[in-house]
């Protein structure tokens, strides 16, 4: 009973440290997005987000044994799904991902890297609040077979070859207008039309 009332306080003493820090910050910076979370902030988030993992999940192993065939379907889920804000190299640094609050984390780092297997699939299927990371689960076997493939993949970001990052660049969804654009320019290529197809307009920070 002593160590639940003790987890309780802690977890509230946290909870009034992070609103108070977030009343700062909110007040003397406004609430741009474009901002990049301070140090406190970072400890906090990390410190919430860590206490919001339940310690049987944070404790569980990847039940799916590594190989090439795992390795290429996390490869295929990571581009249709997670590289828009994450991008293809795990970098975060997409054009989506720049104009988050708080930005995607390099995945290829530390903070990410040194999370159990369990945390890191906990995220995937269940979000973090308060971000922009969804939940992807859907409660179902073949979610959580995903996920766990993810969680392998996850691991090998900072090892990605220039081939891995060529083949999830085609796998990466594209808009209607790159598909029209595409089209296009088979079309011409083919020499259906004589008109080469204007250019596509770029934010400059488009996806790895």
């Amino acid at each position: 009973m002593k160590a639940v009332l003790k987890a309780l306080l802690i977890i509230a003493g946290v909870g009034a440290l992070f609103g108070a820090v977030m009343v700062f910050v909110i007040t003397s910076r406004g609430i741009s997005a474009k901002a990049e979370p301070g140090m406190m902030e970072t400890v906090i988030a990390r410190t919430m987000r860590g206490l919001a993992i339940p310690r049987g999940e944070r404790d569980l192993k990847n039940p799916i044994a590594n190989s090439d065939a795992v390795f290429a379907a996390g490869l295929a889920h990571w581009a249709d799904h997670c590289a828009a804000c994450h991008g293809n190299d795990g970098s975060g640094d997409t054009e989506i991902g720049i104009g988050m609050y708080p930005k995607p984390p390099d995945m290829r780092r530390a903070p990410t890297q040194e999370l159990s297997d369990g945390s890191l699939f906990f995220i995937i299927e269940n979000g973090i609040r308060l971000t922009g990371m969804p939940a992807w689960g859907d409660g179902t076997a073949g979610s959580a077979e995903g996920s766990w493939h993810l969680v392998h993949f996850i691991r090998r970001l900072a090892t990605l070859t220039a081939e891995d990052l060529a083949k999830m660049q085609e796998m990466n969804p594209r808009s209607p207008g790159e598909v029209r654009a595409e089209e296009e320019m088979r079309q011409f290529l083919e020499g259906a039309d004589t008109t080469p197809p204007a250019p596509q307009p770029s934010h400059g920070h488009g996806g790895k």
